[in-house]
């Protein structure tokens, strides 16, 4: 079994499991290269753990691509509040998006919806992404957190794939959210590094309190649970323009043996391969290998 299992993010449900590890193994490669690690990962040392197909809609003739979401299609709620958070995020990194007002754009309505996607259609972070393929997303995130028959789906594609060999999990964006879950729910598992890159795992009301197992309460302050053992480091990588990474330092949320760090990936914030190339997370996926 493999001793690397990559968990992928938000975005993938056109591409499949050999595809991923054909993007992702010379990325994690190179970082372990930058972190002087002689030897290098084979395409069976890194197994996929792809979910992507379990959001992708069921095909139709003469429809192609992502269903045509428009803006009137962002759901109340979740959606909203999710989407107008990454506004506000995308203003604070980025001088190209005009930030929301306060007094009336940060309450969630159509109109304030409509505002968010054109602000950020134009930010370096959604740069010539689609309308509905932000839409997509959110709805993605929204679906695994509220779909109980999904979010199952989704786990299982992860526990599966950690065996007793498995030393390693990385995993980026919204498959930081399923391995951590993953690992949670399989105790005694022998994964020595859990790396999280892109991750929106300390969001707090959208994404931390909905994980399971539930945070516990702390001096007041809602704290997740540990995802393994003793042995277990987690490292966390973020981007300051990752508008998906909203909270940089998972510390506060997990607790401080969380190894936190910013790295630069310049126009490519939140991209995957940007973040494995990095020797930061090399250093991380070497001494899980060690």
């Amino acid at each position: 079994m493999a001793r690397v299992v990559a968990v992928h993010g938000i975005g993938k449900q056109t591409l499949s499991e050999d595809t991923l590890r054909r993007q992702w193994l010379p990325s994690l490669n190179d970082g372990l290269a930058r972190a002087d690690h002689a030897e290098r990962l084979s395409e069976s040392d890194v197994a996929v753990a792809f979910s992507g197909d379990l959001l992708r809609p069921d095909g139709e003739f003469l429809a192609a691509g992502d269903p045509p979401y428009t803006a009137a299609d962002v759901a109340e709620g979740f959606e909203q509040d999710l989407l107008l958070a990454w506004w506000q995020a995308a203003a604070e990194s980025d001088p190209a998006v005009v930030p929301p007002d306060a007094a009336d754009t940060l309450v969630a309505t159509p109109r304030s919806v409509q505002a968010a996607l054109r602000a950020l259609s134009g930010s370096r972070f959604f740069a010539n992404l689609a309308l509905r393929a932000m839409v997509f997303d959110l709805k993605q995130v929204h679906h695994y957190l509220t779909d109980p028959d999904l979010r199952a789906k989704a786990l299982a594609r992860v526990v599966d794939q950690i065996s007793d060999d498995t030393r390693v999990v990385v995993a980026h964006s919204l498959g930081s959210v399923i391995a951590y879950e993953a690992l949670c729910a399989r105790p005694g598992h022998q994964v020595r590094a859990l790396v999280t890159i892109g991750s929106p795992l300390g969001i707090p009301n959208l994404i931390l309190h909905r994980l399971q197992p539930a945070p516990v309460q702390l001096g007041g302050q809602p704290r997740g649970v540990w995802p393994g053992g003793e042995r277990l480091v987690w490292t966390n990588l973020a981007e300051d323009g990752d508008v998906v990474a909203l909270v940089k330092d998972l510390r506060p949320s997990f607790g401080p043996h969380v190894r936190c760090a910013r790295v630069h990936n310049g126009s490519h914030a939140h991209d995957a391969a940007a973040y494995l190339t990095d020797r930061l997370c090399g250093q991380a996926v070497k001494d899980g290998l060690a």
